[in-house]
């Protein structure tokens, strides 16, 4: 993750932490123009005509962490795992509201293929996924949150094996391992073998 000063972002955290609200507003002009990449990764693979738009996207992540004030940040990375988490949470929330609005609310499974690797699709339901993910989660939570800081907030497996303080060889399983269960999961087939 290339961009802001990790030093200045960690004592503006670590400022925000210990109860100074002026930090939060010294941090965002600083991991604007990261935050607002992330945004526009997922809503490159949101399809065309999308009503929610990058900055809406973005300024509604920025509210949530508002709301998070009780989140303790440990350094830059865990506070854009965070953020990832939120717009994750937003698209899915979106999707869900819209396929509600949708005259029998049934949508087609997703097919992953090779999203999580390349993540070139550009017709990605983050329901689905957030609802798979949810379930990885119950079943494996650090799979999860591997899939979660991988392709959801852009970290490389070094980035992602100190978030989670495992190796990098560990991040590299677990990612291979819930990428196949996702392809499963999203495809309706079963994981029993029938």
């Amino acid at each position: 993750m290339a961009g802001s000063s990790s030093s200045e972002v960690s004592q503006l955290l670590q400022a925000w932490n210990d109860g100074d609200e002026s930090a939060l507003d010294k941090l965002m002009p600083i991991v604007y123009d990261e935050l607002r990449r992330m945004a526009r990764y997922y809503m490159a693979r949101e399809a065309p005509g999308h009503t929610l738009q990058t900055t809406a996207l973005v300024n509604e992540a920025y509210l949530r962490l508002v709301d998070a004030s009780h989140t303790n940040f440990q350094n830059r990375i865990h506070f854009f795992s965070v953020c990832a988490q939120a717009m994750r949470r937003i698209l899915a929330d979106w999707a869900r509201s819209r396929r509600a609005l949708k005259r029998g609310g049934k949508t087609p499974p997703l097919r992953l293929d090779e999203a999580l690797d390349a993540a070139k699709t550009t017709d990605l339901d983050f329901a689905a996924l957030d609802d798979a993910l949810n379930t990885l989660a119950k079943v494996d939570p650090r799979k999860s949150r591997v899939v979660e800081l991988r392709f959801f907030a852009g970290l490389n497996l070094e980035e992602t094996a100190e978030v989670l303080k495992v190796s990098s060889d560990t991040v590299m399983r677990d990612w291979k391992m819930a990428k196949s269960w996702l392809r499963l999961e999203l495809s309706g087939e079963s994981l029993n073998g029938a």
